[in-house]
């Protein structure tokens, strides 16, 4: 543990850490900041200082999926830079791989998925032509569409990122409506998500 000598107090970083996390995921569990404050011991304003200090951005939910991309790194480092909530983005070697596996566990893991982007206010989605009509039918969430091309796509295409980066600029702003809103299914919301990309990643690497 390391630690700090302040005046006449001896301070551990990692015990810092460890309450610092259990607040956050408190209140992305939907823990209100009082109740928040009064699991941690400490006083609401330290919650809400905390906050501030650590808010990266405020605005609506966004969820990017894109396949099959050429420049996969690019794109997930762009969607980290606009924190972007949800990022599930392949290339057709790993979407080949996915779609090879047991077609009963693909299509489980494709309704999850599908069943969670509903939940997103926005969903950014480069894909063929056809692909992007389809996914705008079945989600009532609002759709932005990068096409990559006419449907069938069977090889990588390169995203241009000067244009995903003035999308995810615009979608990722707050707007009025949405501005310091609370959900209790926003920490719900965002571990079924991570849990979700989380098997497909695990599937391309397995």
């Amino acid at each position: 543990m390391e630690l700090f000598r302040i005046g006449g107090k001896v301070v551990g970083r990692s015990k810092l850490i460890d309450a610092i996390d259990a607040i956050l995921q408190d209140r992305a569990a939907g823990a209100t900041q009082e109740e928040a404050a009064r699991n941690a011991g400490v006083q609401r304003s330290f919650v809400s200082i905390l906050e501030t200090v650590g808010e990266v951005r405020r605005g609506p939910r966004v969820a990017l999926v894109g396949f099959p991309v050429a420049n996969c790194e690019e794109v997930r480092a762009l969607a980290e830079k606009h924190a972007v909530d949800f990022v599930l983005v392949v290339s057709q070697e790993q979407r080949e791989y996915i779609e090879n596996g047991s077609p009963a566990e693909v299509f489980n893991r494709l309704l999850e998925t599908l069943s969670v982007l509903r939940d997103f206010d926005t969903l950014v989605l480069i894909a063929s032509d056809w692909r992007i009509r389809t996914v705008e039918r079945i989600l009532r969430t609002e759709v932005v569409g990068i096409p990559l091309g006419a449907t069938p796509l069977r090889e990588d295409k390169a995203v241009d990122i000067a244009q995903l980066d003035a999308v995810l600029a615009a979608v990722t702003k707050a707007a009025p409506a949405t501005v310091g809103r609370q959900s209790r299914m926003g920490g719900r919301l965002r571990e079924a998500a991570e849990d979700i990309a989380g098997r497909w990643t695990q599937s391309r690497k397995s």
